[in-house]
């Protein structure tokens, strides 16, 4: 299901990002920990009442050759364009500002559900300072303190309040659903049109030209599939032109609809940051991976090129170790007759269920080629493994104290499982618990 979004405004020094970061809680800092990903600090991922969504701090995009009232608001159309509700951070001790104003004209116009938050409200006694907010005309107004954590949950209850209905709609579980992602300018309208074979969508060199998201369903030897086409990860206008880090909320929201990410790197141009960042968010959404090398036609190669960035990308994307490359032309179609059956195993591998039996046998060998660990004396022991999940894989670890799965014993565990299992192209994820006694 495609969470809903969240995007946070404000002028500087109302404490934006101090609120994101009470928003997001610790997930960003957990999911940092795995090594070689690399993220943006601008979004997260939010939870409340059970209810998962994004979260943009629109702060995040700085224009810096711009006056600073054009960069606020252009982060608020930002925020407009992307955005199911917005929260206008305001600061309390400061009372109505100019640019506050600015920005609550152009909220006003925009018809989207808009939040006041007064921050900075830090005691019982300095509610008073939150009333003259109400004359910005945008409802009912929230007195806050970041700093302190306070008034969030009503904040947070009323964000719910404001999201859209959720759609039910269930997908078709015949058709495999992949996502093209990758940052602007790499080829993704043209891989989606010479995948469908026809001019399905509009190409263009100007990055950017595709608006949102475009779901195509075809058919191919028998297999139906739906291709995502996310060009559109990037709008034209200054933020969009200066930040591509936007790129990868889009690639965010496509992934939730998909079973596959087809990640898509420039032959030409090479690996850049931003790579790393969107193909980060891909192997953090659990999908299937696939990493296409596009505009192959146009490098300068000889016998050993192919094998030398291979070597390049399994370097920089280490925790892609497990998803195939396809190198290709979508402009001449050349290996293009390579792509879909590999997203298809990709796919097919993502649902594996590895019989508990068979799987206990793996792991117990693997422990004795290699014991488990050992820390202040004491040793982990395994006593039983079993998969509790699929679409990607999860195999859950009965130890005696979870503590004691050190992330490298993990991995060494992970890799013995990819060589008995038909786990290629599939995060496949190891969860230790505490066996009863």
């Amino acid at each position: 299901m495609v969470k809903p979004t969240v995007a946070i405004v404000g002028r500087p020094n109302v404490g934006k990002s101090t609120i994101f970061n009470r928003i997001i809680g610790e997930r960003m800092a957990i999911v940092e920990d795995e090594p070689g990903i690399t993220r943006d600090r601008l979004y997260g991922e939010g939870e409340w009442l059970h209810r998962f969504f994004h979260v943009i701090d629109t702060g995040g995009i700085e224009l810096n050759d711009e006056p600073l009232l054009t960069q606020i608001r252009e982060q608020a159309k930002l925020a407009i364009d992307e955005a199911d509700v917005i929260i206008f951070i305001v600061n309390g001790r400061d009372g109505i500002t100019a640019s506050d104003e600015e920005v609550a004209d152009i909220l006003l116009r925009s018809k989207k559900p808009v939040i006041t938050a007064v921050n900075k409200i830090d005691n019982y006694e300095m509610r008073e300072q939150m009333y003259e907010f109400y004359s910005l005309g945008l409802g009912e107004v929230f007195p806050i303190s970041g700093s302190h954590g306070l008034g969030l949950g009503d904040l947070l209850d009323e964000v719910l309040e404001r999201f859209p209905v959720e759609d039910e709609e269930e997908k078709d579980d015949d058709t495999i659903h992949m996502a093209v992602i990758g940052q602007p300018n790499v080829g993704k309208s043209s891989l989606v049109n010479a995948v469908l074979g026809e001019e399905r969508v509009i190409v263009s060199d100007i990055p950017g030209t595709t608006r949102d998201a475009v779901d195509t369903e075809f058919e191919k030897d028998g297999q139906k599939y739906s291709i995502i086409d996310t060009a559109g990860m990037r709008r034209r206008g200054k933020v969009y032109e200066k930040a591509e880090k936007y790129s990868v909320l889009r690639a965010m929201r496509a992934m939730e609809r998909a079973d596959v990410a087809v990640v898509v790197l420039d032959g030409e141009a090479g690996i850049r940051e931003q790579d790393k960042k969107v193909a980060g968010y891909a192997h953090d959404s659990g999908r299937a991976i696939v990493i296409v090398v596009n505009k192959w036609d146009v490098v300068e190669k000889d016998d050993k090129t192919m094998h030398r960035f291979t070597e390049e990308i399994r370097e920089e994307f280490q925790f892609l170790d497990y998803a195939p490359i396809v190198f290709l032309s979508a402009k001449t179609k050349r290996r293009m007759q390579n792509l879909l059956p590999v997203v298809s195993q990709v796919a097919e591998n993502h649902h594996v269920r590895v019989p508990t039996n068979v799987l206990n046998e793996v792991i117990m060998d693997a422990v004795i080629m290699n014991p488990t660990p050992t820390h202040s004396n004491k040793r982990l022991r395994i006593n039983f493994a079993t998969q509790v999940a699929s679409g990607p894989p999860v195999i859950v670890l009965f130890v005696n104290d979870p503590e004691l799965l050190h992330f490298s014993y993990r991995r060494y565990l992970e890799n013995k499982c990819r060589e008995a299992f038909s786990f290629e192209g599939t995060p496949l994820r190891i969860v230790a618990r505490k066996k009863n006694e």
